[in-house]
């Protein structure tokens, strides 16, 4: 019934207003720590849109790190629990973006639409492993859209001292009230317009290496035990006729 409930207009909408609330009211019984404040000031001050890059298992307060009045906005699924993750962001803020990075569902309008974000001088925030997978391994899409937009690439995480992980494909972390919190901004990663298939793979692969060593810094700053990536998709084999 609930499942039912959730996939009607009234019932996301009611669900996202009560999450967003929780999601707010927790968030500030955090006492958080911005690791790299220098690189987050950076971000702030400069009037160019960015895209963040985050892991799939840590979107649950990456709203919280976007410390400006600037416009910013995020990528979500269209399936029904991306519909319920798009309106609760909205409550906090964030603008949504309808999409999904995977080939054949959606992947070509959300490019557009980022770009589109991007052009107006929206930042956007992307999970670059999401919807479903590989947990911490990264697609090109990301890279496909810096290339064309031009706007940097920020990696992006963060940890709380009292946590549950979920055993999700995403290994999701589910933050607990009254801990200690870090957020981590990675440097930029820059993808040149003329980037040819081989360096947009190496930066992807960088892309990917920074996440992780953010996490794995994340997770020793505070005590709690490291969420490891999942094994890489298989590479495609060419059809042959």
């Amino acid at each position: 019934m609930l499942k039912r409930l959730l996939r009607t207009d009234t019932g996301r909408e009611v669900a996202s207003r009560l999450l967003a609330t929780l999601i707010r009211g927790l968030a500030r019984t955090i006492r958080w720590q911005i690791i790299n404040p220098e690189t987050a000031d950076s971000v702030f001050q400069s009037e160019k849109p960015i895209i963040g890059a985050f892991w799939h298992n840590r979107i649950m307060l990456m709203t919280e790190i976007w410390n400006s009045d600037r416009p910013f906005a995020m990528l979500q699924s269209k399936h029904p629990d991306g519909r319920l993750i798009a309106r609760t962001i909205e409550h906090l803020g964030i603008r949504d973006i309808v999409g999904s990075g995977g080939k054949g569902k959606g992947g070509a309008q959300a490019l557009r639409g980022m770009l589109r974000a991007l052009q107006s001088g929206t930042s956007v925030g992307v999970t670059p492993d999401g919807p479903r997978g590989p947990r911490m391994r990264a697609s090109g899409g990301v890279i496909t859209l810096a290339r064309m937009s031009g706007a940097p690439i920020y990696p992006v995480t963060w940890n709380v001292s009292r946590r549950r992980v979920l055993r999700s494909w995403d290994r999701f972390i589910f933050a607990l009230p009254f801990s200690r919190g870090v957020y981590i901004w990675g440097e930029p990663i820059h993808v040149p317009r003329d980037a040819d298939e081989a360096q947009m793979e190496a930066l992807r692969l960088e892309l990917e290496r920074r996440l992780n060593q953010l996490c794995a810094e994340a997770d020793a700053a505070l005590g709690t035990d490291p969420i490891a990536p999942a094994d890489p998709a298989p590479a495609s084999t060419p059809e042959t006729s």
